[in-house]
């Protein structure tokens, strides 16, 4: 895909601008740096929602995800970068269901999801006063693998694959927000330390995963060209993928993993 826009220079960038209005005032949809500090309260004197919160909020309903935080990295993160947010899609049938009904699925133009995912991340950037980075952005290209590590979420799995907490082996990227403001997301244990079977060294046909010499790319392409998709893998995803036990609270629609496969094994 082509990278997203260039951001703003540090010193241009926008405010936060959730748009909360004190009572009886119009909002102008920037929040100063002194607001941001301080809880802003209703009528009511009910706390409103804090930056962090209103934009796990603003994630949720596009059926996105925090993954977890890292240091911010100077190389590039704006340096009034408080937190290094690496989001991903929702498990399950609501994201894909989402991502679909959007216009750059339907517009006939190549790199659908990383056209939205560079719609929806860099609103995002411009309302939170943040940056938005991709997988994608490059050269040189940000560091994701190594970012998500640092989380205290995301490891490395067994199999070579990056594993979550949460959603396991289906762990992927649609971006990543540096924010001028903090979020702080709990270590979770890692669910490897917990898994005896290990099914995801074992329900690769061809042994692909996990071998002294990294993942044998010619040979999972040599067996997606067979005939008779025998293992699912075209259809359904990647079988070591599907059988990590930390990913089945995480599973995807098989349209999804189809549609994956096919970008994936050209």
């Amino acid at each position: 895909m082509n990278g997203p826009e260039t951001p703003a220079p540090p010193s241009s960038r926008p405010k936060y601008a959730g748009g909360f209005r004190a009572p009886g005032k119009r909002s102008s949809g920037a929040i100063s740096a002194k607001e941001r500090a301080e809880p802003r309260r209703s009528g009511r004197g009910a706390a409103l929602p804090d930056p962090a919160a209103h934009l796990l909020d603003a994630l949720q309903a596009d059926a996105l995800v925090a993954l977890g935080t890292a240091v911010p990295d100077s190389a590039f993160c704006p340096p009034d970068t408080r937190t290094l947010l690496l989001i991903g899609p929702e498990g399950g049938a609501r994201w894909w269901r989402h991502v679909t009904a959007a216009p750059e699925w339907h517009d006939g133009t190549p790199d659908p999801i990383d056209r939205w995912s560079a719609r929806i991340l860099s609103k995002l950037a411009a309302r939170f006063g943040g940056r938005a980075l991709f997988p994608s952005d490059g050269p040189p290209y940000p560091p994701f693998l190594r970012w998500a590590q640092e989380t205290g979420r995301i490891w490395q799995s067994p199999a070579g694959m990056l594993v979550h907490a949460e959603a396991g082996l289906w762990v992927s990227f649609r971006g990543a927000l540096a924010l001028p403001f903090e979020i702080a997301l709990p270590p979770l244990p890692r669910p490897c330390d917990s898994c005896t079977d290990r099914p995801c060294l074992s329900a690769c046909p061809v042994n692909a995963l996990g071998g002294a010499d990294g993942y044998d790319i010619a040979a999972c392409h040599g067996w997606l060209d067979q005939p008779g998709d025998k293992s699912g893998c075209m259809a359904q995803g990647c079988a070591a993928r599907r059988a990590c036990p930390a990913s089945l609270g995480h599973a995807r629609l098989p349209e999804q993993s189809a549609w994956h496969m096919r970008q994936f094994h050209k």
